[in-house]
Order: C-alpha cells, then structure tokens, then sequence
C-alpha cells in the first residue's frame, strides 16, 4: 500500500506542476521557453497508462450494491428439486439467470444438472426425447418472448405426441426492474399467450408462494393422461430479490401426489369385451398405448387373449415384431376394431383418392356391420386451433380412458366369457395369422435384397448392416423410421418398450437428432446401446445439439441418411409436374441438399465428436459401424455419414 500511494502522489505531483508552469510561462510571455526540440521530447518517460488512468479518472461514484444469503430463486430451486426432475435443458438467458444461479451454486448443480443447449427447440426436443425413454419429463427454461419462440415448434411436436415438458419461462413482469430497451422486448404481459393452443396449463406466479403452488400443480397436470407440455413463467424480481423475514417463516412447498391414471368404466369395459371374445375376426388398432414395459406386456396378453392381429401405428414401441399376430391382420376383414390411444383411427378405416389424382373423394373399408370400439385419454382433453386430432371416427363404442390402465380389466373380462368352443376357434384363427406373419416377413427380406450392393446405399442395406452390429446388444433405436421406409421395423427384433420412441408427434422437421440425444442421455445410466438414423435435413436446423452430446459425453451411434435432398418434399414436387404435364426433373429446385454437398463427418469432427465418412461404397458400412460402436461403448457420441437413397 505504501509503494503505491507514493507513485500515486508523484505522479499527481509531476502533473499539477507541469500544468501550473506552463500556465505561468504563457502568461509572462515566455512561451518559446516552454517549447522543447523534437529530440528532448523524445527522451521524456511517457506515463504508463495506469498512472494516466489514476490521475485523470475520476473515482467512481459509490454503488449501491446489496448481497444476499436467500435470494428468492433458491426457493425455487427448494420447490423444483421436489418434483424429481434429472436435468434442465436450457440455452442460457438472462431472464432466468437468477434460477440458472441458485440450481448451479444452492442446488449443487445435481438433481437436476444443467445440460447446455444451442437452441431452444433443441432444449424441448431433448426433453421429448428424454421422456419416452424414460417416463419421466425434463425441465426446460427459455428465455422471455425470444426464447419461447424459439422453442415453439419443439413444444408443439411434444403436445401432438402426448408428451410432458416442462416449461419454466423466464419474464419480468415489474416495469420498474426492466433494465433498458432489451428487457422491455424480452419481456411480456402473458407470457405463455403464444403457446397456449398447443400447451395442456399454464400460470405466471406473482409470489413466492405462488410459484410453489403452481409448479406442483403444472407436474401434476402434465402427468396426468392425455399428457401434454406445461408452462410456468419465473418473475425475474421474485428469482433475484431477497426473500422477506415473513417469507422465511410462511413459505411452505406443496406435497406432490399424481393422481391414477383413469381406467375405463366397468359396464363399457364388459361389453367391449362381449363384442371382442364373440368376433370372428377382431383387429387392434395400436397408437400409444403402452407407456410402459407393463403396456407392451398387457398388450401381448390381450391380442393372444384373443389371438387379435394388432396393426401398429409405430407411434411407439407397443408390441414385439416378431410375434405371430403383428401386423398380420386386415381391417377390410375385422368385423371388430378395437382402437387403443389409436391416432387418427378414420384415416385407418378409410381411403382416400390418392395425390396424384384429381379431387378428394373419401370411402369407407370397413365391412357392413363392424363394429367400432375405441378406448382413449384423447376425449378427457382437447383443444380446437391446431388440428392435430385428425377426424371423428364413428365408434359404437367408446371409453374415454387411459389404455394401458384399462387394458387389466379389458383382459379379465375377454377371459371369463372364453369357453372352450371359443377358445378352439380362436386358436385355429391364430394359426392363420402365424402363416401370414411368416409371409409377411419373407416378402420383407425379398424385398430388402433389391439395390443391395447400390451406390448410394440403400436404406435397407444400411438398416440391415446395422442390424447385424447391434442385435447382441441391448440397444435403443432412437430415431423415428419413416424416411426410412420402416426398414428397421421390417427387418429388426423389437421386443422391449425402450427399443423404439415414434416420431415427432407434429411432424416438425428439427426434432430427430435433439431428441435422440435425450433418449440416449435417459439411456445412459442403464448402459444401453442408443442408435439413430438421422435424416440430413433435419440435423440441419439445429446441429449444435452435436456439440451438446459431445460436451456432456452422452453416448449415442449417429447413423446420417444423407440423401441429399428433402426427398419427400421432392417427390411431391415431381407428382405435381407429372400431373401438370411438366417437367418433373426440377424438382430439385429448392428441394436438394447439394453444390456443394455437406461433409457431415466434418461436421461432427468440428462440433468434437468422432466420426467416419461419407461412405457410398455398402461394403465399407460394417467395418465403420463396428468401429463406432466401441467408441459409443466407451461412453462417447460417434457419427457415420452415409450416402444413401431417397428412401
């Protein structure tokens, strides 16, 4: 200290005296002798730029500044950490910054752990993702209008397929703590106005209190069937101001108590089960029926029950492909369809005139007299803006219940009416859809053969050589297959409810690679083998989610499907001309991924990940799977960029 009050007053010494001479010689008419040559002035020491700072700055002016021990976030933190979440997926904001603090320093960064995230959507995606591996949602913060906006898209896709997210948005509601012009446009009045049609609750808390109450009301509801995305807005004065003397005594956190998932009623229960044991050809139509392994379970038990074909929706993972009875059935020859969680039940029922035909002209497939039984949460809620229900099928019979919980009692009740005339005949029906699944899956492998040493690789040939790496592991495929051709659905063993997690729900471009790397985190803590076949379109919108897996080493087998091009989009595009009388060979303008193509193993290397690619040569898939699997194996993210076909 004293060494640097001593240069301190020199240096003020040397300036106020140099100013004061100067002074004194203007004024007495001397100036030319306050002149120097070129040379002395050059050899003067010049200040350092701390001693001009010390002496010309003037000091700062006193700032009130508090600090302090319980900010409201860390209550907060008390209230989220309660309802069991394992991470928070977020792209940072400063309007939670006061939340991001408290879960980072008072919560331990544990229970949950923050996960960081390029982009909002990505953030819900990931938690989309999480939840249908693991049956447990993830938190997500975004950040004011910007952030939700971003994240929309995502949060749709989660609502139209059933899924909780859980929202918590960052906001500043109090004028008087809106800090200038970037605040005032990242703030707003109703905060979840924007999402409200496609979210199933939400509140903006104005106390403490508040908060608490409605966080465990918004689990509580978004657990509950049909479940859904909810949002909760974080008041930045509430997160960042002390919390009172009165709130340390009063605040209280709510018990959290899920309520049973709805069965259905006991009278629609036995006669649905009347109509199914009495039918000579009953069909099960399966959406997301099974949330569970027990779904899958119970779903097994009732299609041999009555040795029922089930037709999956591939929504998610609801019956094993290799048994006898999937797939196997006809709904033009069911005299009883039982529609369970089934999404869009009429478009199965139901043909329509084909795209590239003329008009729209709608028909019926179902046989005269079948009967229609439908058993779904989708009627204990809805909305009307977004038109993700689909159209009205005319059931004769409806439960409004959730499936997998009514699925007990449905099995009971088939049971006790099956006597032993019945149960001849239902055996002897079983054996024909045993001999159709058997054809079904050799018209698949026949199939599967075509293009077989092709270049671009054909998707069968990728799936197939996929197959072959991973059927000795316990694997998850994480990625919808519809781009795909359903190829892994045709040709791989799915038994197990985590084996495969469906689409988007909404359909929105975007979802699949965020998604399959919160699958693949949910997968991590049970070692599982995570496997996605990425279209390149979709990783386009947001690839930063690369770096999020490979940031927080959560290990997942990325398999591109670079097909270069929006290949669907394509097709349709040359439909239209076809049917216009046109060219159909420009229907790569504004469809094709090409000049210059994208190097998606570069990609991958720069966003840290390890990787391999691009390959077009199929012989040279295996090897590079092989190699990547024992990079996953020991808990890293691997990339493959294949060159493949359209579909």
């Amino acid at each position: 200290m004293g060494a640097d009050k001593d240069v301190s007053l020199g240096r003020r010494s040397f300036l106020t005296g140099a100013a004061g001479g100067a002074a004194s010689l203007l004024a007495g008419g001397q100036a030319a002798e306050a002149q120097q040559t070129e040379s002395e002035r050059r050899a003067a020491p010049l200040p350092s730029a701390r001693e001009i700072a010390l002496e010309t700055t003037a000091p700062p002016p006193q700032a009130d500044v508090y600090t302090t021990d319980r900010p409201g976030a860390d209550f907060m933190v008390d209230v989220l950490k309660t309802l069991g979440f394992d991470y928070i997926c977020a792209n940072p904001g400063s309007s939670f910054r006061g939340l991001q603090e408290s879960f980072i320093n008072y919560g331990g960064n544990k229970d949950p752990e923050w996960i960081t995230c390029c982009h909002e959507e990505s953030s819900v995606a990931m938690a989309h993702g999480y939840f249908k591996i693991s049956g447990k949602p993830l938190m997500i913060m975004a950040h004011g209008t910007v952030g939700l906006q971003h994240a929309s898209m995502a949060i749709y896709n989660a609502y139209a397929d059933r899924v909780p997210v859980f929202v918590v948005l960052g906001n500043e509601q109090e004028i008087n703590f809106r800090r200038g012009d970037v605040e005032w446009k990242h703030s707003v009045q109703d905060p979840a106005s924007m999402v409200r049609d496609f979210t199933k609750w939400d509140d903006s808390p104005i106390s403490l209190g508040h908060f608490a109450e409605s966080a465990v009301k918004a689990y509580r509801i978004a657990m509950t069937p049909p479940m859904e995305p909810v949002v909760l807005a974080a008041n930045g004065q509430l997160q960042e101001e002390p919390m009172s003397a009165s709130d340390r005594r009063t605040l209280r956190i709510p018990k959290l108590t899920l309520p049973s998932p709805p069965a259905g009623e006991p009278g629609a229960v036995a006669e649905a089960a009347k109509w199914l044991v009495q039918a000579e050809s009953p069909v099960i139509v399966a959406g997301r029926v099974a949330r569970t392994q027990n779904g899958v379970d119970l779903l097994v038990q009732l299609a041999e029950t009555l040795q029922a074909p089930v037709m999956d929706r591939r929504n998610r993972m609801v019956f094993p492909s290799r048994r006898p009875l999937y797939n196997s059935g006809s709904i033009s020859d069911a005299d009883v369809i039982l529609g369970l969680e089934a999404v869009d039940l009429w478009f199965v029922t139901h043909r329509q005139t084909p795209i590239n035909r003329m008009g729209m002209q709608n028909r019926s497939i179902l046989k005269p007299g079948a009967k229609v039984v439908t058993i779904s949460s989708e009627d204990l809620f809805s909305r009307s803006n977004y038109q993700d229900f689909g159209r009205s099928e005319e059931a004769d019979l409806a439960l409004a219940a959730d499936a997998e919980a009514t699925l007990p009692s449905l099995i009971e009740a088939c049971r006790k009416l099956i006597t032993p005339e019945r149960k001849r005949a239902i055996e002897e029906r079983g054996k024909r859809f045993a001999e159709r699944h058997r054809s079904n899956r050799d018209h698949d492998f026949r199939e599967a053969a075509y293009g077989w040493d092709a270049s671009p690789v054909s998707t069968a040939r990728m799936s197939a050589e996929l197959w072959e790496q991973i059927r000795n592991e316990d694997w998850s495929l994480v990625s919808p297959t519809t781009f795909v051709s359903d190829w892994p659905g045709r040709l791989w063993d799915f038994d197990k409810h985590y084996q495969y997690i469906g689409g988007q729900g909404a359909y929105g471009i975007g979802y699949g690679a965020p998604a399959a790397v919160g699958a693949a985190l949910a997968n991590k803590k049970h070692g599982r083998l995570s496997v996605s076949i990425q279209c390149d379109g979709d990783l386009n919108y947001a690839p930063g989610v690369l770096w999020t897996a490979a940031h927080h080493r959560i290990p997942l087998l990325t398999i591109m499907h670079n097909n270069r091009a929006y290949h669907q989009e394509m097709m349709y595009l040359q439909d239209m001309a076809c049917r216009a009388q046109r060219r159909p060979d420009q229907a790569q303008i504004g469809t094709a991924i090409t000049d210059p193509n994208i190097n998606y193993a570069l990609m991958a290397k720069a966003y840290g990940m390890y990787s391999a690619g691009p390959i077009e040569n199929p012989n040279d898939l295996g090897p590079a799977l092989k190699a990547a699997i024992e990079v996953v194996k020991r808990g890293e993210p691997a990339l493959i960029d294949v060159v493949t076909q359209p579909r």
